[in-house]
């Protein structure tokens, strides 16, 4: 038991700090994604947060089998360089039994990863996606931050509001700057320059059009000091907003219950069942995978399996991306399905374990 804790700790140890590093690199990016999309007039502002709550759930089902493989390999290459492994060795310590400790490890990853496939994961993207439609709602007006320029339509227009209040009809903005670029105009023309001193939305009731209205309105156009310059003043005026924003459509059946997926007989639940399931199976088999791809000789260095390891894993997981979406189109056999791959990838770890011969085949020893 001593020896189990021993390398249960070192394994976990380096499986948490490694997923934290992936993790930090995945929500980094994802976050500079949706803050591009806010800056952008595509998503609120106070929500970011919330999407990416929902979305660390789905972050860690990806990472966390990923970490755990190359935890066990870095904690067993530093054990194989500085000669622990054969200290173990000596004193009786079998390959079976350490097979056997890290298939108990693996046990505790899979509990975590069973939380994260069959509720976590699919919970978040359920909550992911009631969020985007919530946002499709709104208009540039709820988009709206005081006291910022902000770009919508394409660049074709900037608009700033010194400060918002809230109102029966909805949010109103105070002091409100509107520029707008000509449809088709030379870029060196001059915007339409629009002040008002408070603006709204508002939405045809017949055509369903929506509408920034502008009260106490000046408009400015062409360059000051030219024949052509003109200034205008109005009770009220329209701008015409663009279609709700449209965001990537989320697959049904990834936000569906684990229960609800059980008995169903559509080709895309079974495929989304097997899915769930099949990142249960990774774990185990990527474990009986990193035992001996561990082992490295003492001038090879302990990092010189993750690039060939992070290799295998990859091939591993698209394998499974892909099939999962050839059975949801009916392209493959769902009784066939995703178990063809595991078997494949068992077999691959039985002959590393059993024939030393294969790593180098594989140029892995």
């Amino acid at each position: 038991m001593i020896i189990f804790r021993y390398l249960s700790k070192q394994i976990l140890q380096v499986t948490a700090a490694v997923t934290l590093i992936l993790l930090i690199v995945a929500l980094t990016s994802r976050f500079i994604q949706y803050l591009g999309d806010a800056v952008a007039g595509q998503l609120a502002s106070d929500i970011l947060l919330l999407l990416m709550l929902y979305r660390l759930p789905d972050f860690l089902l990806v990472i966390l089998p990923l970490a755990y493989f190359l935890g066990i390999i870095l904690v067993y290459g530093r054990m194989h360089a500085d000669n622990e492994m054969v200290i173990l060795s000596g004193s009786g310590f079998s390959p079976r039994r350490l097979l056997g400790f890290t298939l108990g490890t693996a046990v505790i990853v899979m509990l975590l990863v069973a939380s994260l496939s069959l509720y976590l994961a699919p919970w978040g993207v359920r909550n992911t996606e009631q969020l985007k439609l919530s946002q499709e709602q709104l208009t540039e007006i709820d988009l709206i931050v005081a006291g910022q320029f902000q770009i919508f339509g394409s660049g074709d227009r900037v608009t700033y509001a010194e400060s918002i209040r809230s109102t029966e009809a909805g949010r109103q903005l105070q002091n409100v700057f509107v520029a707008l670029s000509r449809p088709g105009a030379d870029y060196q023309e001059p915007p339409r320059i629009v002040l008002a001193s408070t603006a709204q939305p508002e939405v045809d009731p017949e055509t369903g059009a929506r509408f920034m209205r502008l009260e106490d309105v000046q408009q400015y156009d062409g360059n000051p000091g030219s024949a052509d310059f003109s200034v205008g003043q109005f009770a009220a005026q329209g701008i015409l907003l663009p279609e709700p924003t449209e965001f990537e459509e989320v697959l049904e059946e990834a936000t569906l219950p684990i229960a609800t997926l059980f008995g169903s007989d559509e080709l895309a639940h079974r495929a989304e069942l097997q899915w769930r399931v099949s990142i249960l199976l990774l774990v185990p088999i990527i474990s009986l995978i990193a035992v001996p791809m561990s082992n490295v000789k003492p001038r090879q260095g302990r990092y010189s399996k993750l690039i060939p390891a992070a290799l295998i894993y990859a091939t591993y997981f698209v394998l499974l991306q892909f099939c999962r979406d050839l059975i949801a189109e009916g392209s493959l056999s769902a009784t066939l399905g995703l178990w063809w791959i595991h078997a494949l990838f068992l077999l691959l770890a039985v002959a590393m374990l059993r024939f030393p011969r294969v790593l180098q085949a594989l140029r892995l020893a």
